[in-house]
């Protein structure tokens, strides 16, 4: 009899076990992003919620998260791949096609920023998440004098006090919209000239860099950096604030989206939907924006900000998004090994 009643008990505590976990397995969403991105506040909210486990991993650049995904065996259910890497998705069949009744907060974005989902035009595979731009940031302290200009990098006197961004299409983007022409651009006379600015910027840059900048700026190793004003300003102590300003080259620069994608192999889509549509809320968007200090895509974020951007959707009018150009991109990575040899 005891037997029997231990034996019973052992099957009543694995059958519970086993409950448990099957449930807690399918309240799991895996999500895969740029670093430094979302406020931890917002994902432990959104947990609570929606009584689940977010499993939150990161990545460097859109070439890492690409080359990640497109080997399989990941198992994350979300991503946020900038615009022309979204286009590379699709092509590659990684995507899920989205049901956009399941995102009824679709409707909170500003019609500016869907206008400018050129890879995406009909909102098929892929649901904005932030809007900006790439441009400068000075250390004034180091540097008083200086022309709001991509020339910046042909001042000899500041060698070895500048960074450029180790990203192909930022550079390749700065130094086009320079020369006048679209980030773009597939014209190989045009992509050559732009090749020869960026070789002449070289010879004054420290290096190439996407992870040390911020620090680097912030600190005054670097006087002049090109990147993401959001990783730098995270970094700057309130009091210090003053001393640092970020700006669109004159010339104009490039513009990115950053979207949220679901995977068409996604363990929990419908969690996955659920995600979006919180992340699409006025009040969670303005905590997004506040944290990142760039302007938010979600219409009415505005009434919950506590925190002026460091630039606003207007003054993005000179800037170029960078898109989807195919097999174009050869004459990119072409020129672009022969810089960075």
């Amino acid at each position: 009899m005891k037997k029997f009643l231990l034996f019973a008990f052992v099957i009543v505590v694995f059958s519970v076990f086993f409950l448990l976990s099957s449930c807690n397995k399918s309240s799991v969403l895996r999500i895969y992003n740029w670093a430094d991105y979302i406020p931890e506040e917002v994902i432990q909210q959104f947990e609570k919620e929606y009584n689940c486990k977010v499993i939150y991993d990161t990545f460097a650049s859109n070439e890492e998260m690409f080359a990640k995904i497109k080997s399989g065996g990941t198992g994350y259910d979300i991503v946020f791949p900038s615009g022309d890497h979204v286009k590379m998705m699709i092509n590659e069949g990684l995507l899920e096609k989205l049901d956009l009744s399941k995102i009824p907060n679709f409707k909170n974005i500003d019609p500016i920023v869907l206008s400018k989902t050129t890879y995406d035009p009909n909102h098929e595979y892929s649901v904005p998440y932030m809007m900006g731009t790439t441009g400068l940031i000075v250390n004034k302290k180091y540097l008083k004098d200086y022309e709001k200009s991509w020339s910046i990098y042909e001042r000899a006197d500041l060698k070895g006090k500048m960074t450029l961004l180790d990203d192909m299409r930022e550079v390749f983007g700065a130094a086009l919209k320079y020369l006048g022409y679209s980030v773009n651009t597939t014209n190989p006379d045009e992509i050559e000239q732009a090749k020869q600015v960026i070789l002449k910027w070289k010879e004054n840059i420290v290096k190439f860099d996407a992870t040390t900048y911020a620090q680097g700026v912030v600190n005054g190793e670097f006087w002049v950096v090109h990147g993401y004003p959001e990783n730098v300003f995270q970094l700057i102590p309130e009091e210090d604030l003053e001393n640092f300003e970020f700006f669109v080259p004159k010339e104009g620069g490039t513009l990115w989206i950053d979207s949220m994608v679901i995977l068409k192999d996604a363990k929990n889509k419908d969690l996955a939907y659920k995600f979006i549509n919180f992340i699409l809320r006025p009040e969670i968007a303005a905590q997004i924006s506040d944290y990142l200090m760039i302007p938010s895509p979600i219409t009415d974020a505005q009434k919950y900000k506590k925190v002026e951007p460091l630039y606003t959707l207007d003054e993005l009018s000179n800037c170029e998004i960078i898109d989807y150009i195919g097999e174009h991109i050869d004459l990119y990575n072409k020129a672009w090994e022969e810089i960075i040899k």
